[in-house]
């Protein structure tokens, strides 16, 4: 039986082997997943709430803050005849309530953490991923747990670089790059911004890059040719277990997930 690389409990067994095969569970509120074995056997379940009501709470919070902005400013220019003044601090509040909205809204959002089960009664968690930063318009950062809340990896996200090619850093806990997920061809992912999947001719695959150029391919995350959301996480490549099978199958779930496919 392996153990884990950051202690000397044993791995579930659901984390020995290179293949798992994911399931996204349909007509749920929140992101759930099936994990399989190679003969479509469950082994692992997870699971990322979607929060909705918070969410909407956040949503009016910063509508609120804003209208209170505007009825204010509005009720200041009563005070001014030059309707030129009037107009700019009009205007001006609108800005302003609109910069109180998105400040509001992110301090009011909920971080969505993603968990793995043992299976989908919950009993058992296994791995947590946690949401670290709420305002993401540019990078998201992630951390990767154990059941024992030992950090494995930490996972960032640049959004800028999802125009050429979508790509995540994992980092070890002493901050060394441990991998890097890409977009399987820079060509394909130039043809998904200008055409879409164009019907799952071009869907998104990954694969995970090790080496000191992040070059040599390790494992591959691919989307099946179906109707529903059914991946194939392969990390036969890796025969030497670079990568932390538990960390592997929690940024399979977040290239789902967290690109919102």
């Amino acid at each position: 039986m392996q153990r884990s690389p950051s202690t000397s409990e044993p791995l579930d067994p659901a984390f020995e082997r290179d293949k798992f095969l994911l399931r996204q569970k349909l007509l749920a509120i929140s992101e759930k997943y099936f994990v399989f074995d190679e003969n479509n056997k469950p082994i692992l379940f997870a699971m990322r709430p979607a929060k909705t009501g918070a969410k909407l709470l956040a949503v009016f919070g910063g509508l609120f803050v804003m209208a209170i902005i505007i009825y204010l400013a509005i009720s200041i220019t009563t005070h001014f005849k030059d309707p030129t003044t009037k107009a700019m601090l009009v205007g001006s509040s609108f800005v302003v309530g609109l910069f109180g909205w998105i400040i509001v809204a992110v301090a009011l959002s909920p971080k969505r953490h993603l968990k793995i089960f043992k299976d989908e009664s919950r009993r058992e968690e296994l791995i947590e991923v946690k949401q670290i930063n709420k305002f993401q318009l540019f990078k998201a950062r992630y951390e990767i747990y154990d059941n024992r809340h030992n950090l494995l990896a930490r996972l960032q996200k640049n959004y800028l670089h999802d125009f050429f090619r979508k790509r995540w850093t994992c980092f070890s806990p002493d901050g060394s790059i441990l991998c890097t997920v890409k977009e399987d061809s820079i060509m394909l992912s130039l043809l998904r911004r200008m055409f879409g999947t164009l019907l799952g001719a071009l869907r998104t695959n990954y694969v995970f890059l090790t080496g000191t150029l992040q070059s040599d391919v390790v494992g591959k995350f691919d989307r099946k040719f179906t109707i529903f959301d059914r991946y194939v996480l392969d990390m036969t490549a890796d025969q030497g277990h670079l990568i932390d099978r538990r960390i592997a199958v929690a940024i399979g779930v977040m290239l789902d997930t967290g690109e919102k496919r």
